[in-house]
């Protein structure tokens, strides 16, 4: 039995029941829809679908990250309770939660001096933190050691892949995700950018793909390439989405028909929480696998 607590933010894209199977604690994330304070909280608040429907009828959404406050809040009885704390963030190059956890980490030292919380910059996000927090759970499990779980994070993270296909980019134009000038080039021509989460934890435009549906057959072709083994690839995969089921599935679907070594349960299907949500609108599909360590090359 490990004398640790994993932590982690909503935005890591697995369901509540998920993570509390997995024994992963976790941190809500905030948005506001027309001003009004919600939390990431797994759809309760706001059902997927009727978010987006909000959205495509002009609401005005903002995300904003989880505070230093609410932080303490959460982690404070964990600590009381005698447990120290891994937590890995939502990565920087998106969002400036990594500066809050680490206030929240000095200030309950001064509280807590004999315990430890350790945070991470993942560099992670959607699926990709998900299934960067599913081995972590895994290698708990086995009775690895905080330290040595820190270490491993530190050393792994940027194996961790995540692309998007998303064929309306209104916004990811919008949140300034993507550039105005990618967005309407991309809508004159029909082409579907295929976008990877960079090493920096930004979005970069790597490949421009006419078509959904060959946007999507690339998405697995480009997972092929990077993941480990190649077409040995035995791990466990997350694609999530933004209220677009069916073409999650049919991904889900064309990586079972590469990867023959990949188990059926090993394709988990999430729906992306409010906070991605709310960058990416409806539609998309992310596709979440372990590969070579990643490396900075942006084209926006």
């Amino acid at each position: 039995m490990t004398d640790y607590v994993l932590s982690c933010c909503s935005t890591c894209d697995l369901t509540k029941d998920y993570l509390e199977s997995r024994n992963i604690h976790y941190v809500y994330f905030n948005y506001y829809l027309n001003d009004y304070p919600c939390k990431d909280d797994f759809g309760k608040t706001n059902a997927p679908a009727d978010l987006y429907a909000k959205m495509l009828a002009g609401a005005d959404v903002k995300t904003s990250q989880v505070s230093v406050g609410e932080y303490m809040e959460s982690w404070r009885p964990l600590l009381a309770a005698g447990k120290d704390i891994l937590h890995p963030c939502l990565a920087l190059g998106i969002s400036g939660t990594y500066q809050s956890a680490c206030t929240a980490r000095d200030q309950l030292a001064l509280e807590f001096p004999e315990r430890k919380v350790i945070v991470i910059e993942s560099t992670a996000a959607s699926g990709g933190y998900g299934l960067l927090m599913d081995k972590l759970a895994d290698l708990r499990d086995e009775g690895m050691a905080l330290e040595d779980l820190a270490a491993w994070t530190e050393t792994h993270k940027l194996e961790v892949h995540t692309w998007f296909i998303q064929t309306d980019l209104t916004f990811l134009i919008r949140g300034g995700r993507i550039s105005k000038a990618a967005g309407i080039l991309g809508g004159l021509l029909n082409i579907c950018p295929v976008i990877c989460l960079e090493a920096d934890g930004t979005l970069g435009v790597r490949e421009k793909v006419r078509t959904r549906r060959k946007a999507f057959k690339r998405q697995v072709d480009i997972m092929a390439g990077l993941c480990k083994n190649g077409f040995d690839y035995s791990e466990r995969v997350i694609i999530t989405h933004t209220e677009n089921l069916p073409d999650a599935k049919a991904v889900a679907d064309m990586v079972k028909g590469k990867f023959h070594k990949i188990k059926g349960d090993d394709v988990l299907i999430s729906p992306v929480g409010a906070t991605i949500g709310c960058h990416l609108g409806p539609g998309a599909v992310v596709l979440n696998f372990w590969g070579k360590a990643r490396e900075l090359k942006h084209e926006l």
